[in-house]
C-alpha cells in the first residue's frame, strides 16, 4: 500500500466529524476554508456555524452590510477576509446568478480565492483533480519525502506543489486532500509530532533520519515593525467617542477610539505636549486616568497600546470621529484590543454587551 493510501485508509478511520465534511455545496466548503485560513479549528468552528445560521446561502451573505458581516467576525483576526468574502458573495449573487462557481478555473476569478482554496472547493465539492496545499500538506510532504527547499520560496512553493500533484489520488482527490490536511492537523503536528503511532513512519525520511525537528524548512519573514498607539477615552454623559478605520492600515472597518500613534514610545505625562494632541484637544487638556502599556502582536507587527481617558471634548473632530450610546457598543466590530479594554472599563458581565 502507497503513501497516499495508507493517509485515506487511516482518515477514515480517524478523521473528526465537522460540519463542513457533510456536504458538497460549494457555498459552505468555501465559508469553511475562508474562516479557517490560519485559524485553528477549534476556534474557528464557532464562527463557522454562527456565520451559516445568519447566511445559509451565499446570497444572504451578499445581502449582508460590511458592519454586520465584521462585527460577526470580530476577534477571528485578519479582517480582510472577511471584506473579501463580501466582495466575493456579491460577485457571485450579481454575476453567477447566486450559484458558487465549482470548478477551480471560475473559482481562481473570485476575490480572496487563491490557489490553494480554490483547489480545495473544486476536489471537495466535485471531486475535481485539484492537489491541495496547505501548512499541513506542506508539512507532510516536507518531512515524508525529506525535502529541505524553504516552503515560502518560489522555488519551494513549486516543488511542493509538483510533489503534490505527483502523490494525488486522481480517483478520490477531495479524500485525499482531506486526509493530507487531517493528518498533517492530529498526527505530523508543528510541535511533538504523533511519531510513535504514525502508520507511515518507515517510510518516512524525517523519522529515519531524525529530522522532523528540522522540517520543514521556512525562510525568515519580515522583521516586525513595533507601532506606538495612544488611544483617547472620551465620554460624555452616556455616549463615548470613537472612530471608524479607514484607509489601508490594519483593522480597515472596524471601530476604534480616537488615536495619535507616535514614532518612539511616549510617557504619559508628555502626551498632552504632542502637537497633534494638541490640535485635537487644546493646549489645556488634562489626563483624567491613564492606564497600563498593553501589547497586541499582529502579523508583522507589536503595537504598544497605552489607554488615556481624558477630560473635556475635542476642539478638531476628524471625520470618522462620531459619539455613540455606550449601549449601543454592541453593535459596533471591534479590534480585540479595543473590544477587551472596554469591556474591562464599563465592567459588562460576561461580554453581554458585546454578544452576537
Amino acid at each position: 500500500m502507497n503513501f497516499a493510501n495508507q493517509l485515506v485508509q487511516w482518515y477514515h478511520v480517524n478523521k473528526r466529524d465537522l460540519p463542513w465534511r457533510h456536504t458538497t455545496n460549494a457555498y459552505i466548503i468555501w465559508l469553511s476554508e475562508v474562516i479557517l485560513q490560519q485559524t485553528r479549528v477549534e476556534q474557528g468552528l464557532p464562527y463557522f456555524n454562527r456565520f451559516l445560521a445568519a447566511y445559509p446561502t451565499v446570497t444572504d451573505f451578499a445581502n449582508a452590510s460590511e458592519d454586520e458581516i465584521l462585527k460577526l467576525w470580530q476577534g477571528l483576526g485578519y479582517y480582510s477576509r472577511g471584506r473579501n468574502m463580501l466582495k466575493t458573495a456579491r460577485l457571485v449573487r450579481d454575476e453567477y446568478k447566486g450559484n458558487f462557481p465549482e470548478s477551480y478555473q471560475e473559482l481562481i476569478k473570485l476575490k480572496g480565492i487563491g490557489e490553494y482554496t480554490a483547489a480545495a472547493i473544486s476536489s471537495f465539492a466535485v471531486n475535481e483533480a485539484r492537489a491541495v496545499v496547505d501548512g499541513n500538506v506542506y508539512r507532510v510532504l516536507a518531512r515524508y519525502f525529506g525535502v529541505d527547499e524553504p516552503i515560502n520560496s518560489t522555488k519551494g512553493k513549486k516543488l511542493f506543489q509538483q510533489l503534490a500533484d505527483e502523490v494525488l489520488d486522481k480517483e478520490q482527490p477531495g479524500i485525499h486532500n482531506q486526509a493530507m490536511m487531517e493528518f498533517g492537523a492530529v498526527l505530523c503536528k508543528p510541535k511533538n509530532p504523533a511519531c510513535g503511532i504514525c502508520m507511515v513512519r518507515l517510510g518516512c525520511e524525517a523519522f529515519k533520519t531524525n529530522a522532523t525537528t528540522q522540517l520543514p524548512v521556512k525562510l525568515k519573514t519580515v522583521k516586525v515593525k513595533e507601532r506606538f498607539f495612544n488611544y483617547f477615552l472620551i465620554i460624555d454623559s452616556s455616549r463615548i467617542l470613537m472612530n471608524k478605520r479607514t484607509g489601508n492600515d490594519i483593522w480597515t472597518g472596524l471601530y476604534d477610539l480616537p488615536l495619535v500613534e507616535t514614532s518612539t514610545l511616549t510617557e504619559t505625562n508628555e502626551i498632552v505636549t504632542l502637537p497633534e494632541v494638541k490640535a485635537y484637544f487644546g493646549p489645556t487638556l488634562e489626563i483624567e486616568e491613564a492606564f497600563g502599556l498593553q501589547k497586541h502582536v499582529l502579523t508583522h507587527q507589536r503595537l504598544i497600546i497605552r489607554f488615556v481617558k481624558v477630560k473635556g471634548k475635542p476642539v478638531h473632530f476628524e471625520p470618522d470621529w462620531f459619539y455613540v450610546d455606550i449601549e449601543e457598543l454592541h453593535k459596533l466590530a471591534l479590534p480585540k484590543i479595543i473590544f477587551k479594554f472596554l469591556t474591562n472599563f464599563f465592567k459588562f458581565e460576561n461580554n453581554s454587551l458585546f454578544s452576537n
